[in-house]
């Protein structure tokens, strides 16, 4: 027996003719909040105030065309037959994982171009990046996509949800499980994980690659749960093999750079560098301390 539950309009507001969607506005809001935290990070490690938001201009658009593209190539058995819904991003179809390799390779070429750290930079933006991706996941929610598979309301009451995200996980007669908000809790963890260790003073380069191996654990076991995953194979999700990559990878580069001298530098040490993160032994190096003048 069907139950008598309307969903959450995925459109906020008209205007004109213009529908503007709750999928578009809570992924700008985690954008803002993102850049925010980047910014107010990125003035305390001495960079220009307005360098993040120059990225940002240039890495949004590559990242939302990227990830798009990703999620277009597989289920390209659909859009093949229905091309006019590849520009429809409001209802939903946007891979992270494509929209972290278009960002990605924006961010390394704009810090090539700006000559400054691409791993200073990684660093910083990490905990953003995690933060973005947790309010972005509300989207799905609205959208009812990115669920697992049917569960009971008995189920969901037990995890102690509210009623609204128990009713709007009721889709087409059944309830089913609510990962995008594991994936929200998640990553919101994640961002505080990030953030005490920028305490610890990790090498640099090093919160940035773990952010990629907290974020690819979580998704690898979030996405066995989940229905309606890309796949690289029958049997085999492609974004567990992606993430499964993405650790293994992590990890190597991680043990990499530490072993061949790329990572001397810590997050907290000196002023921004361009490069590859070595410190440099000239007089003029940061955090080398200026001797006193003899007088005459």
């Amino acid at each position: 027996m069907e139950e008598n539950i309307q969903p959450i309009d995925p459109v906020a507001f008209q205007l004109g003719p213009i529908a503007v969607h709750w999928y578009g506005i809570l992924i700008g809001v985690g954008i803002i909040l993102a850049l925010l935290l980047a910014m107010r990070e990125g003035e305390r490690r001495g960079l220009d105030k307005d360098l993040f938001v120059d990225l940002l201009l240039w890495a949004i658009p590559v990242a939302i065309i990227s990830a798009r593209l990703y999620y277009v190539i597989f289920e390209w058995d659909y859009y093949s037959l229905n091309p006019g819904e590849i520009p429809k991003i409001w209802k939903g179809g946007l891979a992270i994982h494509g929209g972290l390799i278009g960002a990605v390779i924006t961010g390394y070429i704009f810090t090539k171009v700006k000559k400054v750290s691409f791993w200073q930079i990684a660093d910083i933006a990490a905990p953003s990046i995690l933060l973005g991706q947790a309010i972005g996941r509300w989207g799905n929610f609205i959208n009812q996509e990115a669920h697992g598979g049917e569960v009971s309301r008995a189920f969901l009451e037990s995890l102690y949800l509210p009623d609204f995200i128990i009713n709007q996980m009721y889709i087409n007669g059944a309830y089913y499980h609510p990962t995008f908000l594991y994936e929200s809790l998640w990553n919101l963890l994640g961002v505080v994980v990030l953030l005490l260790l920028r305490r610890v003073n990790l090498r640099r380069g090093e919160l940035f690659l773990t952010y990629i191996i907290w974020y690819s654990t979580g998704r690898f076991f979030i996405e066995a749960l989940r229905t309606d995953s890309l796949m690289l194979t029958e049997t085999i999700k492609m974004a567990q093999f992606i993430s499964v990559v993405l650790i293994v990878g992590a990890v190597a580069i991680w043990i990499y750079r530490r072993a061949s001298g790329l990572a001397d530098v810590r997050y907290l040490d000196g002023a921004p560098r361009s490069g590859s993160g070595r410190k440099s032994s000239g007089k003029n190096s940061p955090g080398r301390k200026k001797g006193k003048k003899k007088k005459k």
